[in-house]
């Protein structure tokens, strides 16, 4: 009786642990958002600066970078030139060259008196080798892992840092799709080296940035970062208009499944997305073919079969019908895995970052990202998007009726595991 006990109170516990996990935020949104004005309007503005937040600010100029061989020197110069402080977030800082060069570039500004913070998420660099660390910390910079296990916190293990900010001296930042770790060198040429975009960014939306890092940075350590080291005077450095906003599990907020929802909602012309891995919801999915009847034109770019999770591929594709059937343009890119996570909004938003469009992203991950309300800047990442077509393939909707049963069979033993992919 006593072992009964015993197993049945343990058997119980992991069944509240597991489901803990698995929980989406308190804050859900159940119903469809109404297209109600423009995206070019000033009322879309004061809406995604009231309810998202922070507000849009004036004055930053945001440069995109493509591939490894430009995002990484522009990293790396920025951290070897800090005079005052480098705020740092990742999600995959792995072992290679590149790692070695960051663990090199940080500790050297630590020992010359840069105050150097590191936030890693815990279980996504379990993977990382810990002399990397030990020679950062040695050097005094202080790095903390986000959400580690332990007893206490594993009804929580599940809600992970998914954000990618680098701040330097407070002035300068970057935020977008890279991790630290090989595959993301080189220039997108082979399998073996991946797509993808970040964003330098100076001006008052770097304060944002700041803010971002901050956020994380007090729920693993309880310090709070102030102080012109990290929130200096700005000056303008540019004509865009932008913000930078979180999400997190924690505080119960779906701001960034809100954002995306209040983003098509407002399209009255076009929807260029990128994303690595889009496995949208019902609800995403109804505003999309609600843009569709608007007369938006939608084209969506997704990796081919050069995928680091076959499992998300499974679950995106199963989504796939009733979009390509209504008349959403879907293109899978070919060359290498695409790690891109863009939105270009009717040449007129263009909204970058850590997120991808999928249920972890928008209610379970820790994420930031950037909005950028500027057409010259909108029409310059459409010629990104233009030019990543030419590595394309469209994918139609026989082609989808056409699937194997195989397909169609993994696709039903997968999809109800998709907020987890």
């Amino acid at each position: 009786m006593f072992w009964t006990i015993v197993i049945t109170v343990i058997a119980t516990l992991v069944v509240v642990l597991i489901a803990r996990n698995f929980a989406l935020p308190e804050k859900k949104i159940e119903r469809r958002v109404q297209h109600l004005y423009p995206a070019r309007s000033e009322q879309f503005r004061r809406d995604m600066g009231n309810l998202l937040g922070p507000a849009i600010v004036s004055g930053n100029h945001i440069e995109a970078l493509q591939n490894g061989d430009e995002i990484f020197p522009a990293m790396l110069d920025a951290v070897r030139s800090a005079q005052v402080s480098i705020c740092f977030e990742t999600y995959i800082y792995w072992s290679g060259d590149i790692g070695e060069a960051f663990a090199d570039a940080l500790a050297e500004r630590a020992r010359a008196g840069v105050k150097v913070y590191v936030t890693l998420d815990w279980l996504d660099t379990v993977k990382m080798e810990d002399e990397l660390v030990q020679r950062v910390t040695a050097a005094g910079a202080k790095v903390r892992r986000y959400r580690p296990l332990r007893w206490y916190s594993i009804d929580r293990i599940n809600n992970r840092t998914h954000r990618k900010l680098l701040i330097v001296d407070g002035k300068v930042a970057f935020t977008g799709g890279v991790g630290v770790a090989d595959q993301w060198t080189g220039n997108a040429q082979d399998e073996d080296h991946w797509r993808d975009l970040h964003f330098r960014m100076q001006g008052p939306v770097v304060l944002q940035a700041q803010a971002a890092f901050s956020d994380n940075w007090i729920k693993t350590t309880g310090e709070v970062l102030t102080g012109d080291a990290f929130f200096p005077e700005q000056q303008r450095h540019g004509t865009s208009d932008a913000q930078i906003f979180v999400a997190s599990p924690a505080g119960g907020s779906e701001s960034m499944h809100l954002m995306y929802l209040m983003a098509i909602a407002s399209a009255t012309r076009s929807i260029d997305l990128q994303a690595a891995y889009f496995v949208p919801d019902d609800l995403i999915i109804e505003a999309l073919i609600a843009a569709l009847d608007r007369g938006v034109q939608i084209r969506i770019t997704v990796p081919g079969k050069h995928i680091d999770s076959g499992t998300v591929r499974t679950a995106s594709k199963a989504t796939w019908g009733d979009l390509l059937q209504r008349g959403v343009k879907i293109y899978e890119y070919l060359p290498t895995m695409m790690h891109n996570k863009l939105l270009i909004l009717d040449g007129e938003m263009v909204s970058v970052g850590s997120t991808n469009f999928d249920v972890r992203s928008f209610r379970l991950n820790d994420e930031a990202s950037l909005n950028v309300y500027d057409e010259v800047f909108a029409a310059n990442m459409v010629d990104v998007f233009n030019a990543d077509l030419d590595n394309c393939r469209e994918y139609t909707y026989e082609m989808w009726q056409h699937r194997s049963l195989k397909q169609r069979v993994l696709e039903w033993v997968v999809m109800p595991f998709r907020s987890q992919l």
